[in-house]
């Protein structure tokens, strides 16, 4: 009898972590970066896909835990030079097809110039995409693909020409799909633009906060970077924090050394 119920809870076991794995690999289909800001470590903030494309401090920024949406910690950008990069690498230069999905909180409302979000930088530009605030006050995002300079131009919550309000958390969604961008604020598609199929890609450094232009004034969680296109549902499940950064490598090894059942 012993060994039947070992054996019954062996096979749940199994499919418990095939569906789990399965489940695992649809979620993180396409992740390339995903930094939850919870902690920094000698001016490094790890890479949570497991990739090893940590992201480095340049100047000022520091990690918050007065702003937080998950986890236990943000990152707060507070002067005109504070600076994060991560260095260049395959997937973050080959894509054409991305979402990037964060969630920002402005403390300030922008200088009256461009201020910067956050830019992938390639030859020649720095809109692989390139995201800022709109040269006007109050706050919009500008949020911007070449050639062309195509994309959203003055957006804000309910759409272009709304504005955003200091000291609320908005999540952020902007989603390419070949010529089709679909901007998200709050899971709502609020702006939808023609952009080039094909951008301008290549081998250059990820920004958050300054570039050549001065960094806006925010804090920012949860950024997700894929190298494809989410759906609707994604985004929200993301939004939700239902969508978690890939799971180590020797999970099912771990869960296999907890698991106590006697035999005899």
């Amino acid at each position: 009898m012993r060994s039947m119920v070992y054996s019954l809870v062996v096979v749940l076991f199994m499919v418990g972590s095939a569906l789990t794995t399965t489940y695992a690999a649809v979620q993180d289909d396409g992740l390339i970066l995903y930094f939850s800001f919870d902690s920094a470590k000698g001016g490094t903030i790890v890479d949570e896909t497991g990739g090893g494309n940590d992201a480095d401090i340049v100047k000022g920024t520091k990690i918050a835990t007065d702003e937080v949406v998950h986890g236990s910690g943000s990152i707060l950008f507070e002067d005109p030079g504070d600076s994060v990069t991560v260095d260049s690498f395959k997937a973050l230069e080959d894509y054409t097809d991305n979402s990037y999905l964060f969630w920002l909180n402005f403390t300030k409302p922008n200088s009256g110039g461009w201020d910067q979000i956050i830019a992938k930088k390639a030859p020649g530009s720095d809109r692989s995409p390139g995201i800022w605030t709109c040269n006007r006050v109050p706050l919009h995002i500008h949020y911007r693909f070449n050639p062309g300079n195509a994309g959203s131009h003055c957006v804000g919550p309910d759409g272009e020409g709304d504005t955003f309000e200091t000291g609320n958390w908005h999540h952020i969604a902007g989603v390419k799909e070949g010529t089709e961008f679909k901007f998200y604020i709050d899971g709502k598609v609020v702006d939808e633009q023609n952009v080039p199929k094909d951008h301008v890609q290549g081998e250059e450094k990820l920004y958050i906060g300054q570039t050549n232009y001065s960094a806006a004034k925010f804090y920012l969680d949860d950024l997700y970077i894929y190298d494809r296109a989410l759906s609707a549902d994604e985004v929200s499940e993301v939004m939700d924090g239902k969508l978690l950064p890939v799971e180590p490598n020797d999970k099912l090894t771990t869960t296999w050394g907890q698991l106590k059942i006697r035999r005899d």
